[in-house]
């Protein structure tokens, strides 16, 4: 009896209070999740980390969730049972996330359909939890928001983390010119690798100077901004006549003068996956399924993590010394 009374409860990461890393809990005793209509239940393979669960987990960011939760959206599995009205997935079904309803750091999770997407075999599940929040962001920060065109230049900084190395895969892909920061030397080169013509060193005190160089008069048209916080001033320096600056990360504050978006008639624009709609969401995930297909969405995986070591994922993610592709939980 106490195997059949164990069998319908799962680990999970929980949080019951917003605060540091420290609040999440990895607890043994939540109950599997039960998927209702239009929901699928997943056993969960890998599930990726980003930076916005961090924020979201503090309490410091517009959306709070309700208390106590679990964390993470970018699952990727094997679909463990479906709930009525799902015709698009059966058990057994390979498949990654873009969200999901009941938190993806866990042994299972629930996610509604429509933002549950068959799984190549092309890639594996640790590289199928680094698709979700990376890809559709960088997708959405392209073209969606940046209209983004063949033959414009796109600026990448922060290249080599996930959302980073997404857009330089995705704008190679789309025929613009790629250039991109990172801030080591493996970094750099993983940013070579997945598509950008140019790296920088955003270590290095002149690296600005460098960018205007390789550019020349010209400037570039479009620049994907991880932390405004630190460049968007000196982002308006280098862009070209209507060039655009979209902000995907940010971390505090930052004085800017309006007068540099005067002189080149340049926009600075606000990217958000949460503001998505149903229609744009599809049409991502149209261009990402194709991207696997063709062979040039290869999502790379950095560092790994056990369940029990969620606390030291969070803490990296925010310091550790230089991105180097998608981190992932591994239950």
């Amino acid at each position: 009896i106490a195997m059949a009374a164990t069998r319908n409860v799962m680990r999970a990461v929980r949080v019951l209070e917003f605060g540091g890393p420290e609040v999440l809990k990895l607890q043994s005793d939540v109950l599997i999740p039960d998927p209702k209509e239009n929901q699928v239940l997943i056993k969960v393979h890998a599930c990726g980390v980003n930076p916005v669960e961090t924020y979201i987990r503090s309490g410091n960011y517009a959306r709070k969730p309700a208390l106590p939760y679990t964390p993470g959206s970018d699952v990727a599995g094997v679909i463990e049972g479906v709930g009525e009205h799902v015709t698009a997935f059966k058990k057994g079904d390979r498949v990654f996330t873009t969200g999901t309803i009941s938190g993806g750091y866990a042994d299972y999770t629930v996610a509604a359909a429509s933002s549950v997407f068959p799984l190549s075999d092309k890639l594996d599940f640790r590289q199928g939890a680094a698709i979700g929040i990376p890809y559709f962001t960088a997708y959405r920060a392209l073209f969606q928001k940046g209209r983004a065109k063949a033959g414009e230049s796109v600026l990448v900084h922060g290249a080599s983390g996930g959302v980073g190395i997404a857009t330089c895969q995705i704008a190679r892909a789309c025929g613009l010119k790629v250039l991109g920061t990172a801030g080591t030397e493996e970094g750099m080169n993983m940013v070579l690798r997945n598509g950008a013509h140019q790296v920088f060193n955003h270590r290095e005190a002149n690296y600005i100077d460098k960018i205007k160089e390789y550019t020349g008069m010209e400037g570039v048209d479009i620049i994907i901004e991880m932390l405004s916080n630190i460049n968007l001033a000196t982002d308006l320096q280098l862009l070209a006549y209507a060039g655009r600056v979209l902000v995907v990360g940010c971390r505090g504050p930052i004085e800017i003068n309006p007068r540099d978006t005067m002189s080149k008639e340049s926009s600075i624009i606000g990217v958000s996956l949460f503001l998505a709609t149903e229609e744009e969401r599809r049409e991502c995930a149209t261009a990402l399924l194709d991207g696997i297909e063709a062979g040039w969405l290869k999502p790379t995986v950095g560092s790994e993590y056990p369940l029990e070591k969620v606390v030291k994922a969070h803490e990296d993610i925010i310091h550790s010394s230089g991105a180097r592709g998608k981190m992932v939980l591994l239950p």
